[in-house]
């Protein structure tokens, strides 16, 4: 069930599965094609992350406001931090003529499923859960207790996304070249046959 028309791509994963770093090459090769839908969230910047580039970084009594008047397009909390995709950055994507990319949780997907959006919806895998949780543990910026629940959090997503007719691609980041090419030769056959990528 691919929607091509609607020029935005929903893109799901767990934590680990690699997902940031097929966006990036994306962006990469294809950096006047695609546009990337920057989200709101109520969690303090990270060192080096700037306001309006990584997120919109706000309160939340901001965000439930916002959220209240319908301006998002999906939210969700994580760790005790709000998240969400408000309709204005996306609109923002689209108006440049760009296909839109949102990177966002089983929560959010589940709500744009629920919008008139159209999207072509991508869930990024890891081999295993053993594998995802070396790959959290090399980047070194988990406690245990945050590990712990972000590998509770990825079982479930995972069932999700291997749930047949939740996604239109599901693909295993087993390896990043292999993935890529995956996912370059989906988006590029989707959009290809309406005239809007990839040259």
């Amino acid at each position: 069930m691919v929607h091509p028309g609607a020029g935005v791509i929903v893109v799901c994963g767990p934590s680990g599965s690699g997902k940031s770093t097929l966006l990036r090459r994306l962006f990469e090769e294809f950096p006047d094609k695609f546009g990337f839908s920057v989200s709101h969230t109520t969690r303090q910047p990270r060192p080096g992350e700037e306001d309006g580039k990584h997120y919109h970084f706000t309160s939340k009594e901001v965000m439930q406001d916002a959220i209240a008047k319908g301006e998002f397009l999906e939210t969700a909390v994580f760790s005790n931090n709000m998240y969400g995709t408000s309709k204005a950055a996306v609109d923002r994507v689209s108006r440049s003529g760009k296909v839109c990319v949102l990177d966002i949780e089983v929560q959010g997907v589940q709500q744009v499923k629920e919008t008139d959006l159209k999207p072509l919806y991508i869930f990024v895998k890891p081999p295993s859960l053993m594998v995802l949780e070396k790959r959290l543990k090399d980047r070194g910026t988990e406690t245990d207790e945050s590990m712990q629940r972000r590998l509770d959090t990825a079982k479930s997503e995972l069932e999700y996304g291997s749930k047949p007719g939740n996604f239109d691609l599901v693909l295993v980041n087993d390896s990043l070249e292999k993935a890529y090419e995956q996912l370059r030769t989906f988006i590029m056959n989707a959009f290809d046959k309406q005239g809007e990528c990839c040259d």
